[in-house]
């Protein structure tokens, strides 16, 4: 990119990131195009030759994607097969009973953080919520504490852990070990999903609503309640626990051993199966297998064939972002502009994961999908941040992190949240909803910055 100076090319980055809000917010075109589009004007407006900026193009898709496309079309198909089994419901139960009576907060919290890992976090709240309801009738709990509680540890979980698409298509784009980033997700979601269900409960004394009967809510005077902890005798045949939490934790496990065999360098037969195993294509592939042979067992073939299909149309969308991120984040790097602006930090005291985190704090707030937000801020970034020697995997994590920012109207599982726990009033929606993920927003990227200033 010889002739071409740090101004036009950051005034080609500005141009293009403009274009792209625009495109998200005004125009009729998807993301997808929209990513690709400013791609494009990036390219050109910095420098770039028209064939180069198509390679680049091209091959920032194909590399990104490589196996984390397989994974995403797989994961989601093994979260079809836990919602149509009931194992999501299984797991709900189960540690119901682990954490007993009064503990209903922490059980449902627990439930989102373990379930949203292969479930999309809209559907295991639709799923779930029915349970939560039960709970707050016997318990006199108000639905508000409880549903926070719950949602929370959803969208935590699907916020930054893989195999949940958004968090794979950053650790792709990062090109980060998929399992270290397991590790420090996981690590990383605990304190945010804590600190929202308290605040949940804390809100739940303020705002004290009970289903009612045939859809309706009522708000009593707080009440004390001896009532017991939900049974299991819901009238439904669900899947044991062994079975409901095997494909889920299976896959994990694999990933993990993966890692740590790969770090210590093990050798031997043992070592090297277990490796293979481990890799996250063929590990989520064995989930895939288990839950479809142990779950849905009252299916039949044909049934359990077209309800994993159907699923496939939800990942198509995920695949294509994360596709066109990686683009975007290929010509960033072609064109130099991630070098140039990474000098320009390294100069600077600032953090680096500042960066990504403020782009996919930004773009959530604007157009509302957290897993947009956070493989758009991936695709910018991940090239500075390398060019900076910054740590990749807290970069990630910190465009994860962003992508929690304050939901609100734009978002889909505001309106899932609210409606579903009877909460109508805007001003309360957004103390119940925006206030909780802006509470795990804020927590979650104080975690980082403690972080990256000891590794």
């Amino acid at each position: 990119m010889e002739g071409i100076s740090g101004a036009q090319m950051l005034i080609a980055l500005g141009i293009g990131l403009i274009v792209l809000i625009l495109l998200i917010l005004k125009s009729r075109l998807h993301v997808f195009v929209a990513l690709i589009v400013s791609a494009c004007i990036i390219g050109l407006a910095g420098g770039m030759k028209p064939n180069d900026v198509v390679t680049a193009i091209t091959s920032g898709f194909g590399g990104t994607l490589g196996n984390i496309g397989i994974i995403i079309g797989i994961g989601v198909m093994m979260g079809r097969l836990f919602e149509i089994s009931g194992a999501a419901e299984r797991m709900a139960r189960t540690f119901l009973k682990l954490f007993g009576k009064n503990r209903e907060e922490q059980a449902l919290a627990l439930t989102g953080f373990i379930v949203s890992i292969p479930i999309f976090c809209d559907s295991g709240f639709v799923i779930l919520s029915p349970l939560a309801k039960a709970l707050s009738r016997q318990t006199k709990k108000s639905i508000v504490g409880l549903s926070i509680a719950l949602a929370a540890g959803l969208v935590i979980t699907h916020s930054f852990v893989p195999p949940t698409p958004g968090p794979l298509g950053v650790a792709g784009t990062f090109g980060v070990d998929v399992g270290r980033f397991l590790l420090m997700a996981l690590a990383v979601a605990v304190l945010p999903t804590i600190a929202c269900m308290l605040y949940g409960k804390k809100l739940g004394n303020k705002i004290h609503q009970l289903p009612g009967e045939s859809g309706t809510w009522i708000r009593p005077p707080k009440e004390q309640s001896q009532a017991a902890v939900l049974s299991d005798d819901a009238g439904k045949k669900l899947p044991s626990a062994f079975l409901s939490f095997a494909p889920l934790i299976t896959p994990i496990i694999l990933i993990l051993l993966n890692t740590v065999l790969s770090a210590l360098k093990q050798t031997g037969t043992a070592a090297a199966v277990l490796i293979f195993l481990g890799k996250p294509v063929i590990a989520v592939t064995i989930g895939l297998i288990l839950a479809a042979y142990t779950l849905p067992v009252h299916k039949t073939r044909k049934d359990l064939i077209t309800e994993m299909e159907e699923s496939i149309k939800s990942a198509g969308i995920i695949i294509l972002v994360t596709g066109a991120g990686g683009s975007l984040g290929q010509i960033i790097k072609s064109a130099g502009v991630g070098n140039y602006i990474a000098s320009g930090i390294a100069a600077t005291s600032l953090p680096i994961i500042l960066l990504p985190f403020i782009i996919a704090t930004l773009v959530r707030f604007v157009q509302g999908s957290g897993t947009v937000a956070m493989l758009t801020a991936a695709g910018i970034t991940a090239p500075i941040v390398a060019a900076a020697g910054g740590n990749m995997i807290l970069a990630g994590l910190a465009a994860c992190s962003g992508s929690l920012f304050f939901s609100y109207f734009n978002d889909s599982f505001y309106w899932v949240v609210n409606r579903l726990s009877g909460i109508t009033d805007t001003k309360e929606q957004i103390r119940v909803w925006s206030v909780t993920t802006t509470i795990a927003w804020a927590v979650s990227f104080i975690e980082l910055l403690i972080l990256d200033i000891f590794m």
